[in-house]
């Protein structure tokens, strides 16, 4: 389900130009930022660097592109 909603322009300028670098659509870069976000204030103690290495894992795991860790 999409929603519209209302952003400041200088959100979108910034998102678009990200967008750009990193090949996703603006709607694919504000939702990306917002999963971070999200992710960051339910995580405080983690680092961005971690949080983004957690969400290349669960797509590499849901791609079938990945093993899981196995421990000693």
């Amino acid at each position: 389900m999409s929603s519209a909603i209302r952003v400041s322009d200088l959100l979108v300028k910034e998102a678009k130009l990200r967008s750009k670098i990193e090949n996703r659509s603006l709607t694919g870069q504000i939702e990306y930022w917002a999963k971070i976000g999200k992710m960051a204030e339910e995580n405080p103690d983690l680092s961005y660097s971690l949080l983004r290495e957690i969400l290349i894992g669960v797509e590499q795991l849901d791609s079938n592109e990945g093993s899981e860790y196995q421990f000693g």
